[in-house]
């Protein structure tokens, strides 16, 4: 059956390090790469990340024997150290399973960043829910939080 949910939601992390560390890690590709997954078993086929206005980014994962997951993301607006836009569908195997706006802000907080994730989500065809991606996305920026350091 067809159909579309929409839905947004926001994430706030304290971040142990200053704006520029933080946006680094979401801006540069091998420090994304370390922390970008929401399962440590996923096995990296194909990633890219072009992060400026019109820059483009690609992930595309899969576990052992099974079904590639393609993240393909397309920047809208970045300010270095304060502010990514960026629009993203999530595909497994030949099915999309979303398209989603994204707001990442930056603020400093002393020695800390407050990280404020904002995802606007047009959910397709009841192939997944809002839930498991809240939680993927929660995941992924807990791996981000251990990993910062050595970024």
């Amino acid at each position: 059956m067809r159909s579309v949910d929409h839905t947004s939601f926001v994430i706030h992390r304290m971040l142990n390090g200053e704006p520029a560390r933080c946006f680094r890690a979401f801006s540069q590709a091998e420090a994304k790469r370390q922390w970008f997954s929401c399962d440590e078993r996923m096995e990296t086929a194909e990633y890219s990340l072009d992060c400026r206005p019109g820059g483009s980014e690609i992930n595309r994962v899969r576990l052992l024997g099974g079904e590639d997951h393609l993240y393909l993301a397309h920047y809208f607006d970045v300010v270095p150290d304060h502010r990514i836009l960026f629009g993203y569908s999530m595909h497994v195997g030949d099915r999309r399973l979303s398209a989603s706006l994204v707001t990442i802000t930056f603020q400093p907080r002393g020695e800390k960043t407050l990280m404020t994730y904002t995802e606007q989500v047009a959910m397709l065809d009841g192939l997944q829910e809002v839930e498991e991606r809240i939680r993927g996305t929660e995941l992924g920026l807990d791996n981000l939080e251990r990993k910062l350091p050595q970024l």
